[in-house]
């Protein structure tokens, strides 16, 4: 399983993700805003308050992300989906 080693929110709820196979890829956040937990990162200051812990993308309050989820689910970058 690959683990997230850094992460870097960016302004349109994107996470640029480094992963510890050396993957750099880019997560769309912007499908997750309008469920459940995940509404309060609709705050751009709350979303960017990212941090890697336990090998994943975590939010204060217990709030995180699968690292297969987040490997899945995004693409190379390079490959940026149409904003």
């Amino acid at each position: 399983m690959e683990s997230v080693v850094r992460v870097l929110p960016r302004d349109n709820f994107t996470l640029e993700l480094w992963f510890d196979t050396g993957d750099h890829r880019l997560f769309d956040m912007t499908p997750y805003l309008d469920k459940g937990v995940f509404t309060r990162l609709k705050n751009l200051a709350e979303f960017k308050r990212a941090y890697v812990g336990f090998d994943t993308v975590c939010w204060p309050d217990n709030l995180d992300l699968a690292p297969e989820t987040l490997f899945d689910r995004s693409v190379p970058l390079g490959e940026e989906l149409p904003l």
